[in-house]
């Protein structure tokens, strides 16, 4: 029988500018049906009650998720590279945990989108051979991503295993 090994959550937070990224996100979500309906209660008088009030709910909601979620996420979010494997916990209202060992480890690469850019963040993509599908940590920032990638595909070689 194996011995039962305890896991304790990843160590690290994100970079803090991971707020304002998943902000900026959230405005620009939550703004085009704001404007839609701002604009046809204005164009349609026969229906301003309605769409008031359709109006008044989509922009409290709107606001709730972009002043919540950023620092609800960023509190949740952690991550951690060890010797033996990657480890990222992730979620909002529904939270995964996912740990890659390095000689499970098939690729590493780092992605940005624009908005992250503007942030000077990006994200780690580690990908084995598993269903579940890549080990994902956003909102780094870009040279620790950068690097981490570089340290990671080191390790990953010279680890015994799957990946030789």
């Amino acid at each position: 029988m194996l011995p039962a090994v305890r896991l304790r959550p990843p160590r690290h937070r994100l970079d803090r500018r991971v707020i304002g990224w998943w902000s900026a996100q959230a405005v620009l979500l939550g703004l085009p049906p704001v404007a839609v309906l701002t604009l046809l209660t204005v164009l349609i008088p026969p229906a301003r009650t309605w769409l008031g009030l359709s109006l008044a709910v989509a922009g409290a909601l709107a606001l709730a998720y972009v002043l919540v979620m950023p620092s609800w996420r960023f509190r949740v979010h952690r991550w951690e590279v060890t010797d033996d494997a990657v480890h990222a916990r992730s979620g909002w209202w529904w939270q995964r945990s996912r740990i890659a060992p390095m000689a499970r480890i098939q690729t590493v690469d780092t992605a940005s989108g624009p908005i992250q850019r503007l942030f000077g963040l990006a994200g780690l993509v580690v990908t084995t051979a598993s269903a579940a599908g890549p080990v994902r940590i956003q909102g780094l920032d870009r040279d620790l991503a950068a690097e981490l990638a570089e340290t990671l595909t080191a390790r990953a070689q010279a680890a015994p295993g799957d990946g030789q």
